[in-house]
């Protein structure tokens, strides 16, 4: 039995020229159609997490961490004063492969003001770093007000924070510190601030508690005791292998008991909990896909019996075994290939408008809730927005990230299955008699 036989046969399976009823046939295009259906959530989960881990790590990189981080000692001489600590940074700046500096010093505090007072991560940063810092320019988005730290006793603080302390662009607010006596006791410091600005990076969960003022105003009211005092390096490229080179560089030219860090050091526990979640959904997904190809095997073993008289036919005028399992096998990888030809545009479809179907739905559950609230309790005054991806863990708005290698081995893989699962109807197909066929007709 030729090639082409086998080509021709397995093509009147899929598009047979009777137009009597097949349920056989039917199963082949419900097959299909659970493949791609099947498909549609699996890119999906793919692009959307793809999308949103990359999201977070670039503001994890951008906005906390920088590429490089040099972590000083709050009592050595580079970083005793303001003036004392960007000197030494801007020596950082003349190592090749370094970008840009941003020097900062660390603390907490507590923020207290028209609604509550609360915890505050302070943030003490050059004056210009909204406009220096590239990733803080792109990034952060002005809520209110505006992102400068010029003026003295302002501060820039986030969306969240502001939120809770019941905070506005021009409110003026009290942040709580420490300060030390010669005697070793110590004492509450209250510094007096005015919000310039309210910014949101779009991730709650990062900058929820963030509190910027200038770096002159943090070394005159942060404790000694209890500053984080470091410099953010930014290269042209935090995943390029240079950085390496560029750490070991910069290891050289600071002084001892310095610290340097990639952002891949600091932040390992969140990009392994990241990479494991998308897995763990992954492989969840692709659970699906082999169950829906599943039905493809049956839908053959459908086939093999409404067609053995064709079969019996083709053998006795010369067919071979292994051309009628080939032609088996080609109708389940054509259907495999068919669903992979629907599911993955379909997938990628909703991928790019994910961000609009979200929103739509959670206006469709909302308007929903509401008449179910007012219908139960006769008012909606306080009645509490439902969100499907609660903006303190997710991005408020996820970007697209089409991974293509990715999608070409989920593809390859769809018809990998699709091949396996017709093996054992091919060969039932291929093992038919059709002397004992031919006598039942």
């Amino acid at each position: 039995m030729k090639g082409a036989a086998s080509f021709l046969f397995a093509y009147r399976l899929i598009f047979p020229r009777t137009g009597r009823k097949s349920n056989a046939r039917r199963s082949l295009f419900g097959a299909f159609l659970c493949i791609g259906i099947s498909l549609v959530p699996l890119v999906m989960v793919l692009t959307v997490s793809n999308g949103m881990i990359e999201g977070i790590t670039e503001r994890i990189i951008g906005l906390s961490s920088s590429h490089i981080e040099c972590v000083i000692y709050p009592d050595m001489e580079e970083a005793s004063t303001a003036a004392d600590l960007i000197a030494f940074s801007e020596k950082l700046s003349g190592i090749d492969g370094v970008v840009n500096v941003y020097p900062e010093i660390q603390s907490v505090g507590l923020a207290a003001g028209a609604s509550g007072r609360t915890g505050a991560t302070v943030r003490a940063v050059e004056r210009d770093v909204f406009d220096k810092n590239s990733a803080f320019k792109s990034l952060f988005e002005v809520v209110e007000g505006s992102a400068d730290l010029s003026v003295p006793g302002t501060a820039i603080i986030g969306h969240k924070l502001a939120e809770n302390l019941g905070l506005h662009a021009g409110s003026s607010f009290r942040l709580i510190t420490t300060r030390q006596l010669s005697s070793g006791r110590v004492l509450p410091k209250i510094t007096s601030l005015k919000v310039a600005a309210i910014v949101s990076c779009g991730y709650q969960e990062l900058d929820a508690l963030w509190l910027f003022i200038p770096i002159e105003t943090g070394f005159s009211i942060l404790p000694v005791s209890s500053r984080r005092v470091i410099v953010g390096v930014e290269t042209e490229d935090a995943f390029s292998p240079r950085l390496d080179r560029i750490l070991y560089d910069i290891e050289r030219a600071v002084p001892n008991f310095t610290s340097v860090y990639k952002w891949s050091e600091l932040n390992t526990a969140e990009y392994e909990n990241f990479s494991s979640t998308q897995i763990m959904l992954l492989f969840i997904m692709m659970l699906i896909v082999l169950v829906a190809s599943v039905n493809i095997s049956s839908a053959l073993v459908m086939i093999v019996m409404e067609r053995r008289k064709e079969i019996a036919i083709l053998k006795s005028l010369g067919g071979t075994s292994g051309g009628i399992a080939f032609s088996f096998l080609l109708t389940g990888l054509v259907t495999g290939a068919a669903g992979v030809l629907v599911g993955i545009p379909a997938g990628l479809l909703c991928a790019v408008n994910f961000n609009e179907i979200i929103k739509f739905i959670e206006k469709t559950v909302n308007f929903i809730a509401k008449f179910m609230y007012l219908l139960f309790n006769g008012s909606i005054s306080d009645f509490s927005q439902i969100h499907l991806l609660d903006p303190a863990f997710y991005l408020q708005n996820i970007p697209v990230s089409i991974p293509l290698p990715e999608l070409l081995m989920i593809s390859s893989g769809t018809l990998v299955l699709s091949l396996l699962v017709s093996v054992i109807p091919a060969v039932k197909a291929g093992m038919e008699k059709p002397i004992e066929t031919l006598r039942k007709i």
